[in-house]
């Protein structure tokens, strides 16, 4: 399965191989429906992917990028 990694901004994105068995999880906030965000941690990155369309192409995340997301939302910086 390949893979987007997104870098810093203004940088043209890279394709790589994602590991051939991640382990993916949906949230628990999902209620087990299938129209999810799974995600799956690799070695150095965190990848998302569409639990519709588990063979389409899956974004990466480096870890600092990926845990900077999940602080903000803890905060409550995405709120509207």
């Amino acid at each position: 399965m390949e893979c987007l990694r997104l870098g810093a901004p203004g940088r043209r994105p890279q394709v790589r191989q994602v590991s051939d068995q991640p382990e993916w999880r949906k949230s628990s906030y999902s209620g087990g429906r299938e129209a999810c965000v799974e995600v799956a941690d690799l070695v150095g990155a965190t990848a998302l992917r569409d639990s519709k369309n588990p063979g389409v192409a899956a974004l990466t995340f480096p870890e600092a990028e990926w845990h900077a997301f999940v602080r903000g939302l803890q905060r409550g910086d995405f709120q509207g």
